[in-house]
């Protein structure tokens, strides 16, 4: 069973679970919104999907929950995913394209990103989860759980790859009206437990990650809700 306020959608595999990712995305972007994409191995199709069925984001803007301290070309950068993945599918590019300028180390690439955030309100904010149960670049039991008033921060990895990332903070995911989670696959069915299933535990970062506004929704395969169905 899940937590009191998470809309649960189980897929039945990681095909379906792209499709209604995609459509969110699309929908989002139809409606110009503020869209902050996630990283990892997850979403890539979901990209490609929303693509597809919405080929003109031109009324919406992207930015991304963390990155990596790397180059926007390199193949740890979650900018390179969504490029490639999404952004060179489109048939009329974004709006606004806020890109987290990793390449310039952590500390001066939070400083500019948290700069940029200021006064924006996020639409739709995407998240994975990690095998720890972290979302975003917030790690287990880190300082930047409980960082109050930045809309972004550095971080320091604590899972390979081990490059120093930048992160926005849980204020700024949490304001969202919708925050949508995203996992796959059975590696992930404990991490999803310890997620939406057990009480917010800061050993458990996306567990502490709710919308404050609207909806947190959580898409899941039949392998990943394994432990939220019972």
């Amino acid at each position: 069973m899940t937590a009191e306020g998470i809309d649960l959608v189980v897929a039945e595999n990681d095909e379906e679970v792209a499709s209604i990712v995609g459509d969110a995305l699309a929908d989002a972007a139809r409606a110009g919104g503020a869209i902050a994409l996630t990283g990892g191995h997850t979403p890539g199709r979901a990209y490609q999907v929303a693509a597809e069925r919405e080929p003109d984001w031109s009324a919406a803007s992207v930015w991304w929950g963390d990155e990596r301290c790397v180059p926007p070309d390199d193949e740890r950068s979650n900018y390179l995913l969504a490029r490639e993945n999404l952004l060179d599918r489109l048939t009329i590019q974004p709006g606004e394209v806020h890109r987290i300028g990793g390449e310039l180390g952590a500390d001066a690439a939070a400083d500019e990103y948290d700069a940029e955030l200021r006064g924006v309100r996020l639409d739709l904010v995407l998240l994975g989860v990690g095998p720890d149960a972290h979302a975003a670049s917030l790690f287990p039991n880190a300082p930047t759980l409980d960082e109050p008033e930045r809309a972004a921060v550095a971080a320091e990895a604590k899972l390979e790859p081990f490059v120093d990332r930048v992160t926005m903070t849980i204020p700024v995911l949490s304001a969202a009206p919708e925050v949508m989670f995203i996992l796959t696959g059975a590696d992930k069915a404990e991490a999803a437990e310890r997620a939406f299933a057990l009480p917010p535990d800061p050993a458990a970062p996306a567990s502490l990650i709710r919308s404050t506004s609207g909806t947190t929704r959580v898409v899941v395969d039949r392998a990943a809700a394994a432990r939220l169905t019972d």
